[in-house]
């Protein structure tokens, strides 16, 4: 599994998502004027975008350990300062922010309690601490289609549905394993239209995540029996899917 991709790879195969994710997440969050925020593990940058709309570059820090992905939002967002940094291992003192949030990040960490822990410690006491994650276990995340197309043809994979985070309830218990306090659990909704099926396979060919991964390690019949079980599974003509990630919103 990497994200050691180029930025507009991952764009293209979970910008789609992310974006629209980042609204509904903010208005979870509540960012308010004269606020310091931190993203952590930003990627290209869906989340700290809206972010720094809403506060302003200057107010917002962003980390990720993918490089290409650090430099593609630093050019996109120069007035921003972005680094690249584990979650686990954030390069700030405590309390620096009074918001500190990450999208879609917690079920890829090596140690999903000590990396929201660190995201407690760099937020002042009282401090909004939040994440999200697609809801990979329960079947409504925005791969639901293609990892059940997956297990049709290859029992024995493995998919994200059994990463940290990723079922109802989960995430919350995580927050709480960290000694975030106040948690207050949400379920996101976004939905994501597509001219056909072929605009919906094709991301999942540019080497992005577990899926990602998946779809490079199989040889070209394979490909194309994975692709025809996925086609079989999708609406015909346009069509639009929706997904639904799992938030927490806790007090530092």
């Amino acid at each position: 599994m990497t994200f050691a991709v180029p930025a507009d790879a991952y764009g293209r195969f979970m910008g789609r998502w992310s974006e629209p994710l980042a609204v509904r997440f903010t208005a979870l969050l509540a960012p308010a004027a004269g606020e310091r925020a931190l993203d952590v593990g930003c990627g290209p940058g869906a989340l700290t975008t809206v972010l720094a709309d809403r506060l302003g570059a200057g107010a917002v820090a962003a980390v990720d350990p993918s490089a290409p992905f650090v430099a593609a939002l630093a050019d996109r967002l120069p007035g921003v300062a972005v680094q690249r940094a584990r979650a686990e291992a954030l390069p700030f003192p405590d309390g620096s922010f009074d918001l500190t949030a990450a999208q879609l990040v917690v079920h890829f960490l090596d140690d999903p309690v000590g990396g929201l822990a660190e995201m407690r410690r760099v937020t002042r006491p009282g401090g909004r601490v939040a994440a999200c994650v697609w809801d990979h276990a329960g079947g409504a995340g925005p791969l639901a289609v293609f990892w059940r197309a997956v297990a049709d043809l290859d029992p024995g994979a493995r998919g994200e549905a059994g990463l940290a985070g990723t079922a109802e309830g989960q995430l919350a218990a995580l927050a709480a394993a960290a000694g975030l306090t106040q948690l207050q659990p949400s379920a996101l909704t976004v939905g994501v239209a597509f001219a056909d099926v072929e605009d919906w396979w094709q991301p999942f060919t540019l080497g992005v995540g577990p899926a990602g991964a998946h779809v490079a390690g199989l040889d070209d019949a394979g490909r194309a029996a994975l692709r025809a079980r996925c086609a079989a599974l999708l609406p015909v003509g346009p069509f639009t899917l929706a997904a639904t990630a799992w938030g927490v919103l806790g007090r530092a």
